[in-house]
């Protein structure tokens, strides 16, 4: 009887699911044995794309940027808690641990980078794009752009050599976007993309329909997309050609996105002769391109683009590097060089190669034979690096025209730097560039020129060399893609990535409509006079247009020449009135920084309120002087909303935008600004903890009452919340912290936050599941004790206001902080018992 080989499941229509075909086998990389079958027979495409765009995208539109920002945060930190078992799947697509590394942790780090862009954008489920645009005279006719999530689904079509982050690298600026994805993995590898998804879907981090995966063959995927849809595609360019002149792609106008073959090159500078540090840097660079994940990176290193007197030099040092790469099975910590996919693509590579040295010489490895550590190379899908020389690159065009995608590059001499921009610019479009120079001006030289054709140039020298992330590495803020041969898509690239996405669209309107639409005050809208102070309000309560006018203030001489001497500004402007002749003041003039000061002193609340800090200063323009006797009053409107995660201790709290206009006497504009403030945000969560509400609680409790949650008894509770109050008054302090070092500031900041403490938290000196003896004969003794305690926390702060003590859990406290554990402690354990 014949053993039944796993199907891995395709994710899709919100359950997993089984092909109904006999299955199309992938193999371990180092071992050739079979991992697991791939189908997708059976599966309804059309289906798959309705069920994306309706279920997923109507709940992921309506999310704001910030809510989906915090959805990618806390994906990308489920995921890697669950990191290691990825890896050992990685390990069967033949990649070491540094090349699994940036697979898995790369992937999840694409996460983390979308989700930070939160703080880039409004707080609505919708982007407003660029500056607003006057279309008339009187200020009462304008325009915008606004950019909203397109109402499709994107369907990521993906290659081989990164299961996990050429997923996710994809999916963070879609669901970024408010857009559902599809993803199709290359089958090779699937297994791992299917493990990840698994977790991802476990997690339901995600709302249902944001993510499915098709495991295998999808020929027909395509039929049905829509203009509202987005394709990416990564893979040769043949096959992305295709793609793209499908009929559907064509009828639609669907935008699609391709990153394919790119010959990238890497350039030795004319000054980076052996002995200097970017000679050495070069080689190292190109030994770790030749061989990280076996040279199948899309942005691998090519073609090595070197001066023609040292040609020789190169070719030895490489070969002196490639020396030290030792190959085998990727999980021994010696090997360095693991395997490429399949069988089949070494296959291919050998192919290539050939070609290649049909004019070019293999000057380092051999197609025929290896060394491995721990594997057997006749059984996995192993291959020597190859490194190839081609003295005659303007004659000989196959270097500039077939890729290798494996442990291939190909040395090509050049004689002056602007024939290196031209043997890189023959690669006919790459994703990636480098160069190695400590000179400047030939960095520049080759910049400028070879940008035409390529997404991204890296210069290496000494200085950067420590913090590089090298010629390789796409990063998630800047674009990854490139002309011509590479694709001629883009990728990535903080925002640009997301507003793939997007769909932009120009608004017209007046201002106060426009302020209505995009969320943004827009100058010469209608004024929201405000009831009370602005700055009284907590950030929920503003809004956009809420206003408040000033009273005036006259600017006088003393005060000009008291800020001189109190800046140490003594601009001729304001100190010296015999030297105005020929300029553009006509009396002694106001600082413009006066003005802002002067402005702030009109519009600040004193008191103590919600607005715990100025943030910053945008957008200042002073549209004429103002000089000694001017008079100005100041219209503060909030404008703009964002915001903002706290992560130290501090209370929850957003920026708002305030837009600053200075009027004179005649109600003639002088000076605008736009001033941010720190805006604290209401705290709803508990309830506070005055004498009289804890003597009305505690007259509710009774001994029979039962907890929602844990196993105290209300005695229980009373006797160990006096404990705790024996701590916060510094009766017993003979503890160490419990909570590791390493994780305690941000537990202590946890204090400030209006999160409730977990149910079912453990105190550390209480045996788990386990009640202490009562020490008191009843509840109501326990009642007065309780209080009692109280009272001598209390008094301590009070005799005591600057003392700081110890808290088991949270480290040091001072009174305020030991307030806020208090506030949430009694509502933690008043609301276990159902008092509140």
């Amino acid at each position: 009887m014949g053993v039944t080989m796993k199907k891995i499941q395709n994710y899709v229509t919100g359950q997993w699911i089984e092909g109904k075909g006999e299955g199309t086998p992938m193999y371990d990389a180092i071992t050739g044995e079979v991992v697991a079958l791939s189908d997708t027979q059976g599966l309804d495409f059309a289906e798959i794309l309705h069920y994306g765009r309706t279920k997923g995208g109507e709940v992921l539109r309506k999310m704001t940027f910030q809510e989906r920002g915090n959805m990618l945060k806390s994906l990308a930190l489920y995921l890697t808690k669950r990191k290691e078992g990825f890896y050992e799947l990685s390990y069967r697509t033949g990649a070491t641990r540094v090349d699994s590394w940036i697979d898995i942790e790369g992937g999840f780090g694409n996460l983390f980078a979308n989700a930070s862009l939160r703080k880039l954008f409004p707080n609505q489920s919708y982007h407003v794009e660029g500056e607003p645009i006057d279309l008339s005279r009187g200020g009462r006719f304008m325009a915008h752009h606004i950019m909203v999530p397109k109402r499709g689904v994107a369907v990521h079509i993906n290659a081989f050599n990164f299961p996990v982050w050429g997923m996710l690298e994809k999916c963070a600026s879609n669901w970024m976007a408010g857009v559902p994805a599809v993803v199709k993995p290359a089958t090779n590898g699937s297994f791992l993309t299917e493990a990840v998804v698994r977790e991802i879907i476990a997690s339901r981090i995600l709302p249902e329909g944001a993510l499915q995966l098709i495991t295998g063959s999808a020929r027909t995927i395509l039929d049905t997309v829509e203009s509202q849809d987005v394709v990416t595609f990564t893979g040769s360019a043949a096959t992305g050609r295709l793609l793209k002149s499908h009929k559907r792609i064509i009828e639609e106008s669907v935008p699609f996105n391709m990153e394919a073959d790119s010959l990238n090159a890497s350039v030795l500078g004319e000054d980076a002769v052996p002995g200097t540090p970017e000679f050495d840097l070069f080689i190292k660079e190109v030994r770790n391109e030749m061989t990280v994940k076996c040279g199948q990176k899309c942005t691998a290193i090519r073609r090595i683009i070197v001066p023609q007197d040292l040609v020789e030099d190169v070719q030895i040092a490489l070969g002196k590097a490639l020396d030290k790469v030792t190959i085998g099975d990727p999980r021994l910590k010696e090997v360095r060089m693991g395997a490429l996919v399949s069988k089949d693509q070494v296959t291919e590579v050998r192919n290539r190669v050939q070609e290649l040295a049909k004019t070019a010489s293999i000057v380092y490895g051999d197609l025929d034979k290896i060394e491995t550590i721990g594997a057997d190379a006749k059984k996995g899908a192993f291959l020597s690096p190859i490194l190839l020389r081609e003295d005659h690159p303007f004659k000989n065009l196959s270097v500039h025209e077939t890729e290798a995608f494996g442990p291939v590059s190909t040395i090509m001499p050049y004689k002056d730097i602007e024939e290196a921009v031209t043997l890189a610019q023959m690669g006919k479009g790459s994703l990636v560039s480098s160069i190695a120079t400590y000179d400047d001006k030939i960095a520049k030289e080759y910049v400028i020129n070879a940008a035409s054709h390529h997404g991204r140039i890296l210069v290496i020298n000494r200085e950067m060399a420590k913090e590089s992330t090298g010629h390789g590495s796409p990063l998630p803020n800047l674009v990854h893609g490139g002309p011509g041969r590479a694709g001629g898509g883009e990728e990535m690239g903080g925002l640009r990535g997301i507003k793939h996405y997007l769909q932009r669209t120009a608004i017209q309107g007046s201002p106060t409509t426009l302020t209505e639409i995009t969320g943004i005050y827009q100058a010469k809208a209608k004024y929201i006079e405000a009831d009370q102070h602005p700055f009284k309000y907590h950030w929920e309560d503003i809004q956009p247009g809420m206003s408040l006018k000033t009273h005036k203030r006259t600017l006088t001489d003393t005060d000009i020449i008291n800020f001189s001497n109190l800046t140490w500004d003594h601009f001729y402007a304001h100190t010296d009135i015999t030297s105005l002749d020929g300029s553009i003041f006509e009396k002694r003039t106001a600082h413009g920084y006066f003005i802002i000061a002067a402005a702030a002193g009109l519009f600040v609340y004193p008191n103590k309120g919600p607005v715990a800090a100025n943030y910053g200063l945008e957008d200042c323009r002073f549209l004429r002087p103002l000089y000694h006797n001017d008079t100005i009053y100041v219209r503060l409107t909030c404008k703009q909303k964002v915001d903002r995660d706290v992560a130290s201790a501090e209370h929850p709290s957003g920026i708002v935008k305030w837009f600053v206009e200075v009027f004179d006497a005649e109600d003639e504009l002088v000076a605008v600004a736009t001033i941010l403030t720190m805006v604290q945000k209401k705290q709803e969560v508990f309830v506070e903890m005055t004498d009289d509400k804890i003597e009305e609680l505690l007259s509710k409790l009774t001994p029979d009452m039962k907890p929602t949650w844990g196993i105290m008894t209300p005695q229980h509770m009373l006797e160990h919340l006096e404990y705790t109050y024996k701590i916060a008054s510094g009766e017993i302090q003979d503890f160490d912290v419990t909570t590791p070092e390493k994780i305690l500031e941000k537990i202590h900041a946890s204090l400030y936050t209006y999160e409730k403490f977990p149910r079912n938290t453990n105190f550390p000196l209480l045996e788990k599941d386990k009640l202490e003896d009562l020490k008191y004969p009843d509840l109501e003794t326990a009642k007065q004790k309780f209080q009692e305690q109280r009272e001598k926390y209390l008094e301590f702060f009070k005799e005591n206001p600057e003392a700081k003590l110890k808290n088991l859990v949270f480290g040091e406290l001072n009174r305020y902080e030991s307030y806020l554990l208090e506030r949430k402690h009694l509502n933690h354990h008043f609301e276990q018992f159902g008092l509140i």
